[in-house]
């Protein structure tokens, strides 16, 4: 039995293996690269070949899960792609969006190299289209949490909730060979505990190997104070200036969860009356698809929505769906929260809310989520006094703020929580999705601290299992 680590090793993206078992080649996850030195593998054929692919197992609907699957179905794949059931409706909903995206980089990359004189260095084609992406959907097939799924002769398999997104899951695979049977757990993302809408991370207690993330496997998060006070304060401040609270909004949970907070500020009346604005087609489709699986919430949210105060409706807030209806912002007189995509503003939008909004001194930008490395949102956040914004320089006199809280992976000490609860120890634990500082960090503090054996794998290592 083989495992093959095609992505996600000592870098976040591209979460991608192969499991050989009984003549039958399993993947699990099969995610888009997104940082700039990995790009390349994008567009490079599967190491181990579409076409050789028996089923695929998805953790998440994430681009860096689930990104390359229209891609890998362009190469040949044609099995299942076994998944949970949100899980389905999102990743329809984020692929379709990723295809775009790959065909709007596309023609920019055309126009620019055109007006440049020079050749691309990739293919100035979309790295799929999106009929590519409607191809790879049909091959998705959602089941329930907790129901054991035989995806080989000799592989069974259960999705296990991680608490990272909606439907998001940690997979329990039991593979037989030669007699034997062996468990192996991806973890997928693991998600923090005590966070609002979604169920807690699922606690495991048996594995002969674990796959685990460990984005932030080298720090804590910051603690900040409690999440509602935070935006309370940050609104009520920027309204009394007279502007606006700007928010680079990651479509899929960190919309949802700010439509939660501020639902119950508002029923609460702990927010004067104000317009919200939620300005992205995508979270309006990606919150679409919360409602409809409801089961998957935890308790308090349900109780939420039975009751004559819904935190994802309340009085002020309008969904933006249209440009016209993006545009209108523009013209409202009084503050107003204005809550779009991007989140990390280097599409989208969200460009156009900040380009009429930072050089404003009474307005707020608040960020809510990580900023990649050489964003437009890095630049902000980090203190730069000017800006590029759709190839003009801006300055920025609007204030920054920063709430943490929100982040959907489990810290150190929450990948710890949850690796621990596997008794006796693993044969072996392999640390994956993490930048490679993080990830070597983790690696050691379980060998030297919890005493369990751990490995970081490279690119495209492949290990025995049994």
């Amino acid at each position: 039995m083989k495992l093959h680590f095609l992505g996600a090793n000592r870098q976040v993206t591209g979460s991608r293996y192969v499991l050989d078992v009984a003549g039958k080649q399993i993947m699990i996850d099969c995610g888009l690269f997104q940082e700039r030195p990995y790009l390349g593998r994008n567009w490079n054929p599967c190491p181990v070949g579409a076409k050789n692919i028996d089923v695929m197992l998805l953790t998440h609907a994430h681009i860096d899960h689930s990104g390359l699957i229209p891609r890998f179905v362009k190469e040949g794949f044609r099995g299942k792609i076994i998944t949970t059931e949100p899980t389905v409706a999102l990743a329809d909903v984020m692929l379709r969006d990723s295809a775009q995206i790959q065909a709007e980089d596309a023609e920019y990359k055309r126009k620019r190299h055109a007006r440049e004189g020079r050749k691309a260095k990739y293919a100035e084609e979309p790295l799929y289209s999106e009929q590519d992406a409607v191809d790879a959907i049909k091959l998705l097939a959602g089941v329930k949490y907790k129901t054991q799924v035989q995806v080989t002769d000799a592989v069974t398999a259960v999705f296990h909730d991680a608490g990272h997104i909606l439907g998001s899951s940690m997979i329990e695979l039991v593979a037989k060979e030669n007699g034997k049977a062996t468990r192996i757990v991806f973890s997928g993302d693991v998600g923090q505990w005590n966070k609002p809408i979604i169920e807690d991370p699922s606690l495991l207690d048996r594995a002969d190997y674990v796959i685990m993330e460990s984005t932030y496997g080298d720090r804590l998060h910051e603690q900040g104070g409690d999440i509602g006070s935070q935006l309370e304060t940050i609104v009520k401040e920027t309204r009394l200036r007279g502007g606006n609270v700007v928010i680079p909004t990651f479509a899929t949970e960190r919309a949802q969860e700010l439509m939660y907070f501020f639902g119950k500020l508002v029923h609460a009346g702990r927010l004067p009356l104000i317009k919200v604005f939620l300005d992205s087609p995508m979270a309006l489709d990606i919150s679409a698809v919360f409602l409809k699986f409801q089961a998957y919430f935890d308790d308090e949210m349900r109780r939420m929505l039975t009751s004559s105060t819904p935190p994802l409706q309340f009085p002020g807030l309008t969904m933006c769906r249209t440009a016209d209806q993006s545009k209108a912002i523009n013209h409202v007189q009084e503050p107003s929260i204005i809550m779009s995509s991007s989140g990390m503003c280097n599409a989208g939008r969200i460009k156009h809310h900040l380009k009429n909004n930072i050089e404003r001194a009474d307005s707020t930008i608040l960020f809510v989520g990580h900023q990649g490395d050489g964003t437009l949102g890095s630049q902000i956040l980090r203190g730069d006094r000017e800006v590029r914004i759709f190839n003009q320089m801006y300055r920025v006199r609007a204030k920054i703020a920063q709430i943490f809280g929100f982040s959907a992976h489990a810290d150190k000490a929450g990948l710890l929580k949850w690796l621990t609860s596997f008794q006796p120890k693993p044969k072996n634990v392999f640390l994956t999705h993490g930048d490679e500082s993080s990830a070597m960090s983790l690696a050691s503090h379980i060998e030297k601290v919890v005493g369990w054996p751990a490995h970081v794998p490279r690119y495209q290592e492949v290990v025995e299992l049994g």
